[in-house]
This record gives structure tokens, sequence and C-alpha cells, in this order.
């Protein structure tokens, strides 16, 4: 195992560096690259970019370190490119232009927090490269050469001196050069560029200085032939005329000039044909007689040079007569005979390919590899796929979703849907419509639920008489059941599930064929072959992340049932690691990114490939709906704090203790009276809030086993995408002596270290703990108890509260909420409030829900209670288990 440093970007777009475990070596050379960095951070975690731009590139640092490294590398030779840098120095700001940052954006690594990487991010981190720079210079007592050479000895400075190559078309020969000088500055304060003949006159009789202005020149003529021979016959004093071989030969080493210092303005048509000839394929021009990723599609194949398409014709004509600049359709080409022929040969392969039929998911998949869909063996060849109309049209649908049109849930459902959350059932509606399979990833809390439920209403009046599967973790099944009573009662829903067939017997096709929804959980698919062979109308697994182990035989189970349509609901980011984007795509759209061997070695080439990441994302990105809560359009029409109901269930430890539990209370009350028995319910409604905690808590043997406790198993979900956003949580209980056991299981979660806070630390201390959970460094979580945590303590850096276990009074609860939601805080805050399924926490929370005024008198501080006072019957009812 190696260690493999990461830079991830946390909510507030900051980057840190984490490290990650790894099964590939790292090389000694990238091991120490990866120590530098982590040095630089902690001596200027401001400013430590910078001196990635000015660091080597090694094979075997991670896809982040690397995207990050290209960033700066690109500031660092824009920086040093600038003329006259020496005199500028700290006013001196390299731009980023729109095409470099589209590039960046395309090919940004799918690495945690890239959904947090966009337009204002890049130009945030370009101006944080600048100010960095500016600061450090004006630092610098020396010259700026020695400041670029401090940082890396091998930069080299632009001169002064410019090479011009401009298309001459009224002279004899049809290009025309020349060799200039800035010569300070003019009066619209830019560069004033002469001649280079003004300078001997200019420098006559001060030879250094002329030799320190032609360093440049000199420095190129050790490598280039050509600028030798203008400078031992003195022409390159002069203005030429040349001939297309003078230009080709001159355009060939611009590479040479450039690493030199000089800088060089040429034809923007010799930049666009750098790669050299491009095969294009055009797909779904007309749109497929049927919908489907089997629909066959049209297929055209294109040979170009630049932005100019050529016919093949033309191509073989140019082979037998030229080589090095051509003069075609009015404007000049680059003919490299061999990649021409190699594109030619290509261009065969293809129409071949293509002659056979070609469905939209093969069609599709063109755009991940399109070169090894050519099969023409070592080729160097760049093979570009494009849409057609028909193509062009579906997937500008699916990119402009607030353009779709507007679908009405069915009468029966009860929520008024945000503009978002329409906006998502008009996406999940044309997917549908088409049989592609769609991922639903809004970002927590954004109810992605709610939005799923809109859609089967849709479908339900539609009435097809055919039902959808649901597949959820058994620790979401109570929620569902409560979000579709509460929002799409008329749903006809049966469970596929042991734990809730006892009354109504065992699930059966018969019940199957009579409902709109079944619901069933992963481990229970496999053991119902009647869902297994069914053919449903829309196939939904909630927490997709459950299937991304692609050899668990539950992720194989849910992928061979049989669908119409498939949707993946998830709150995390299944971009994050490629394994993980590939099992969910191979469930939703199945072949689209090519089997699972395929996928593998495309991964293992993205690291020598720069627009690898720009292909996947152009790919994926359709079937993809991802909101954030820190998007404009998102937080605008949010409250500031949302608040969730999280259901659990009791382990099958928790359930017989519980029963237990219930007996003796039973069988004790019968013989306590007065004063006792108000303790004795008072101390009951302790032990059962302990029990549905952890029966650890109760037992005290100090285990607290995940697979014991339903709301262990909850907060891991929870936390895990917290985690997977390098988000910040608060959980508070109010027991003090699960606090430890909560902070060990949680640090099993984040992988990294958290903090706890209850009555017995000192205040002097406290004040640390707040501030070292406030600071930039990286710290997850803070388990706080309920009355020390609920007062006078600004936690702002979390945008995540957890009320572990129920105080019963939502004024002391709120108390704690506004720890996090309060003054300072800049992002929505989601309270996530635990209740155990069928226990005395689920009844009060109902209670507390139906009559507010309830909230004071469930749990009063003298004690008197409204719980006390019932019957011995209506108590034993509410602390019973409801299963």
């Amino acid at each position: 195992m190696s260690t493999l440093l990461t830079l991830s970007v946390l909510p507030d777009r900051t980057l840190i560096p984490e490290w990650i475990e790894t099964q590939n070596p790292i090389s000694d050379r990238a091991s120490a690259v990866q120590n530098d960095i982590v040095r630089k951070y902690e001596a200027d975690r401001d400013g430590f970019l910078f001196y990635l731009g000015f660091m080597t590139m090694e094979r075997g640092l991670s896809l982040s370190v690397s995207y990050y490294m290209t960033l700066a590398s690109l500031f660092a030779l824009k920086l040093s490119r600038i003329p006259d840098l020496e005199a500028l120095r700290h006013d001196a700001e390299p731009e980023l232009a729109p095409d470099e940052r589209t590039v960046l954006l395309d090919n940004a690594p799918m690495t945690t927090g890239s959904e947090h990487i966009d337009g204002d991010f890049l130009d945030g981190i370009w101006t944080g490269l600048y100010r960095t720079y500016a600061r450090l210079i004006q630092n610098h007592d020396g010259s700026a050469a020695s400041f670029f050479s401090e940082l890396n000895p091998s930069f080299h400075l632009a001169g002064r001196v410019y090479f011009h190559l401009v298309e001459n078309k009224n002279g004899p020969r049809p290009f025309a050069f020349m060799a200039t000088y800035s010569s300070g500055m003019g009066g619209d304060g830019k560069p004033r560029h002469l001649p280079l003949k003004h300078a001997l006159s200019e420098y006559e009789g001060d030879e250094n200085r002329l030799l320190t202005l032609l360093s440049t020149v000199y420095a190129a003529s050790e490598k280039s032939g050509l600028v030798k021979t203008m400078i031992e016959s003195g022409e390159l004093f002069h203005p030429l005329a040349w001939n297309q071989e003078d230009a080709f030969h001159f355009l060939k080493d611009i590479p040479l000039y450039e690493d030199a210092g000089i800088l060089c303005r040429i034809p923007d048509w010799w930049k666009s044909q750098a790669q050299g000839p491009r095969v294009s394929i055009t797909i779904g021009k007309a749109g497929p007689s049927r919908v489907g990723l089997d629909a066959l599609v049209d297929f055209r194949v294109g040979l170009h040079l630049g932005d100019l398409e050529i016919s093949e014709e033309e191509a073989r004509i140019m082979l037998s007569e030229t080589e090095g600049l051509a003069f075609i359709k009015n404007r000049w080409v680059q003919v490299d005979p061999k990649k021409l022929k190699e594109a030619l040969a290509a261009c065969d392969a293809l129409k071949r390919r293509g002659s056979q039929g070609l469905t939209v998911r093969e069609a599709l998949r063109l755009q991940l590899d399109p070169e090894k869909f050519s099969d023409v063996s070592n080729s160097r060849i760049h093979v570009s796929v494009t849409h057609g109309d028909w193509l062009k049209s579906i997937m500008e649908k699916l990119k402009n979703i607030g353009k779709l049109p507007r679908i009405k849930p069915a009468r029966g459902f009860k929520a008024v849907l945000r503009p978002y959350q329409q906006q998502g059932l008009n996406w999940l509606h044309l997917l549908a419509s088409l049989n592609f399979g769609a991922c639903l990833a809004d970002d927590m809390g954004l109810g992605k639920t709610i939005q799923i439920l809109s859609f089967l209403s849709v479908l339900k009046q539609q009435k097809e008489n055919t039902a959808s599967l649901l597949v959820v973790p058994a620790s979401l099944l109570s929620n569902w059941l409560a979000e579709i009573e509460s929002f799409f009662p008329d749903l006809a829903v049966a469970v596929a599930h042991p734990g809730f067939q006892k009354d109504n017997g065992p699930f059966t096709a018969e019940i199957m064929e009579n409902v709109d929804l079944v619901i069933t959980t992963y481990a229970q698919v496999r053991k119902y072959p009647m869902i297994e062979n069914h053919l449903w109308r829309c196939v939904i697994i909630d927490e997709a992340q459950a299937v991304k182990n692609p050899a668990s035989q539950q992720t194989l189970a849910v992928k061979k049932l049989k669908a119409r349509t498939r949707i993946a609901m998830t709150g995390t980011p299944v971009e994050n690691r490629l394994s993980d984007l590939w099992s969910v795509f191979d469930f939703l759209n199945p072949g689209l990114l090519g089997s699972v061997k395929e996928f593998s070695a495309f991964s293992k080439s993205l690291s020598g490939n720069a627009d690898g990441y720009g292909r996947l994302r152009k790919l994926v990105s359709p079937y993809i709906l991802r909101r954030l809560k820190t998007d404009k359009t998102v937080i605008a029409d949010l409250p500031d704090k949302v608040e969730l109901k999280t259901f659990a269930d009791l382990s099958k430890k928790q359930i017989v203790l519980y029963r237990k539990a219930v007996a003796d209370l039973e069988k004790t009350l019968e013989t306590t009276e007065g004063i006792q028995r108000k303790g004795l319910v008072l101390s009951a409604l302790m032990k059962f809030k302990q029990l549905c905690n952890h029966p650890d808590q109760l037992a005290g043997s100090g285990r607290f086993r995940e697979e014991d406790s339903g709301k262990f198993v909850r907060l891991r979900e929870i936390c895990e995408t917290i985690y997977e956003k390098r988000e910040r949580v608060l959980v508070f209980t109010q027991f003090r002596e699960i606090t430890e056991p909560l902070r060990l299981f949680l640090e099993t979660v984040f992988h990294h270290p958290g903090l706890v806070l209850h009555g017995s630390v000192p205040v002097p201390k406290r004040k640390a703990l707040i501030e070292a959970f406030q600071n930039d460094r990286y710290c997850p979580f803070m388990v706080l108890s309920l009355k020390a945590g609920g007062v006078g303590l600004n936690l702002t850096r979390a945008n995540h509260v957890i009320h572990f276990d129920r105080w019963w009074n939502p004024a002391v609860e709120n108390q704690a909420t506004d720890r996090a939601f309060r003054i300072g805080q800049k992002k929505n805050v989601m309270v996530h409030t635990f209740v155990t399924q069928g226990t005395i926490e689920e009844k009060i929370d109902r209670m507390l829900a139906d009559k507010k005024k309830l909230a004071d008198q469930v749990i009063a501080e003298s004690g008197e209670t409204l719980i006390t006072e019932l019957g011995d019957r209506e108590l034993i009812d509410l602390f019973r288990l409801s299963l």
C-alpha cells in the first residue's frame, strides 16, 4: 500500500490536501513532489498553489494534483511570456482566456469536490495565483529573472524580441517575416514595437545592451538552424518575403523559439492544425424509428485539416502533390503525408464499422474512446464525435432543463414542487420517454424523494397497468412509507420484505400485479424470483452507492432486474470515484461506458490524456442531474434551515430488549402508585431513549457495535454523504456517556479525527475546541451533549446538525441547532432529527407534531409530565413496540 496525495475542494471552495491509500506504488520522485506540496501548504496555505506551477510533473501523482499543477503551470508560463516583466513586476497580471477556461473546466478530474469547479472557481484560483505572485515578487530583492530561477532554473523569461509571420496575399511570395522588439511604452500605455534593425542604431556603441536584447535570439539559434542562418546572413534585421517551404520550416520550429523566450505572432490557422489531420464522426442526424439505447442511428465520417473539412479524394490528391503547406479552398493547410495516410485509413475503418449498423448506445459510447473505435493500430489521429440534428436536440434539452415542457403531477399528489423540483420532474419524464436511465443526484435536502413521487404520480395517471419497483436500504423503508403517506397516499404500494408482511401475509405475484409500486430492499431482491423475472415500468434504486461494488451479489442481482426505465438516486457525487461511476451507469444505461475491463483501461489512460475527462463528462452529464444547495438558482428558493425527519429501525437485539423492557414495565406498574409511579415512568422514558440509541448504552458493555443499533446504521449513511462532500456536522445527544462511542464510530466514517464537547470539558478547553472546529483544517464533526453544546457556542463551519436522540422540547433542540444556524453562517443548514420507528420516540414525535402546545408539557423541568398522568393501559400502549 502507498499513500497518495489528493487535493479536495471543500464546500466553501477552499482546497485542502488529503492522503488516501492506494494499491499502486509511487515512485520516489513522485513521493518527493507530494511531500513538497504538503510542506508548501503548511507554510503558505493561501499561496501554495503558486509553487505547483514550478514543480516537475511526475507519473504516479494523483489526478487532482496533476490538474492543479497544470493550472498553476499555465499561469507561470503565461506570466513568464509577458514582455517587460522586469519593469512591470507585480503589475504584470496574465489573463486566463475564455477558451483556456473552457478546456480546464472540461478536463477537471472527477475527484472530491469537483462539483464545485466552475468558471467562478477557476477565476478565483487564477486571481489567487496572481496575488501570491504579486506578494512574493514585491518581497524579492533581485530581478524578475532571478525570482523565476530560484523557483525553477529551467524557466526562461520572455525577452523583448518578437517574430512575426503573416500571409502576404499581394506579394510574389505568399508569406512575410519580420523581427521586432519592444522599445518602451507608447502614449497609449502599450508597449511600442520597432523593427529589429532599429536596435542596431539605438544600441550603437553599447554592445552589452544589444547582446542582452538579442540573448533570446542567440539561445534559439543553438537549436534552430533557420535562426542561426538569419543571424549569420544579417537577414534577421530586415523584412523577408518567404515561400511556403520557408514558412513551414519556421512554423515547425516555433516551440524552440518560445522556449528560448522569443514571442511569436503567427496566423491562427496554424494553431488550429497543431494536432494534424482530424477525423470526425457525426451521429444521429435523423431520429431512430424507435426509442431506447438499442435503436439504430445514422452515422457519417468526415476528414478535417484544422477547421477545414476536405474530401477523401482531395486528401489523396494532396498526398500525391504536396508536403508541408498547401493552399486549398482559399486557405493554407499543413500536409503531413504520414498522418494524412493514417487519417484516410481511419476513415475507411470507421465506415466499415458504421456499415454494420450503429445503436444509440454504441454511438454515444464513441465519445469516450473514438480512436479505439476506428480500429487502426498505433494511430496518432485524433477522432472527434459530434451530434447530428436529432441527437443534438435531445442533448440540448437535457442540458437546458429549464426549457423543457412542464409535466403536471397527478391530482392526488399533495406536495407543491419548487421550481427546481418541477424541472427535475420534467427531466425524469423526458429520459423515461426515451427509455434512457437517469441519475437524480441532488444535494441532500433538496427533495429527491418528492421528485420521484411526483414522477410516479405521472406514471400512475398514464394508466399503463405496469408497476414500478423501488429498491432501498432496509433502514430507509420506514422513511419511504412515511413520505408516500404524506405526499402521495393514492399510490398503491406493496412491501416485499418479511418484516412488513406479518399482517398482510406473504408477498405474492398477485399482489405485485395490483399495485403501482413495489418496495423492497437490496438484500431481499434475490429472495423473490417474481421480482427478478418481472418486466417493470421503472426500477428505482435509492442510495445508489449500494451498487458501487460491481462484483457483489447484491449489485449483480439489482442489475439483472428488467425495466423500460431505470433511475438511480444518490446524494453523493457519483463522479468522485470512477469505479463507482461505471457501476452506477452499468445499472442505468448498460454498455454506455463499455465493459468494466474497457472502462478500467480508459481510466488508466486518463493521466496521460488531457481531454479524457472532458469526453467522459460530456458522455455522462446528460443523465446526471445534480443541484447543490450552494447554487444561486436553488439557494434563493430554499429556507435557510431545512429540517428532515430521519427514521431508524431497531436492530434485532434492540427489538428483543425493547419488548422485554415493555413487559417489565407493565408488570411493575401493577404494584406502583403515586410519586413512585411518576418516578418509574420518567425512569422508563430515559431507559427506552437509551435503548433506542444503542443497547450497549443501557447495558454498559462498552462494545457499541454498529449492527446492534439502527441509529448507528442511519448515522453512517448520512455521514458518508456528508464526508463525500467534505462538509461538517454537529451531532447532539443528551447523554454524556454516548459521546465518546459516537466519536469513535464517526472517526471510522470520516477517516479524520473529530471533537467532543460535554459538561465536564473545562471552559478554557472549550474555546480551543471551537477554534479547532472553525479552523480551515478539515475537522468533519463534533459530538456535543445537548446542554453543554446548546448555549453560547459559534460553530458556523458546520452545515449539518443531527439530533441523535430527542429532548422532546423543540425550544431546547432549536437552541442547539442555532449553534450552526446563526450570524456568520453562509450555507443552508440541514437539520436531521432521528426518530426510531415503532417506538415511543415515534409516538411522542407524532404527539408533538399534532399538538404544538404539548412541546413544553411532555417533559417539564419539575418532572411533572403529561405522560405520567396517563393510565396504565394508555401508558403501556405508548411504550409498546408497533412494527
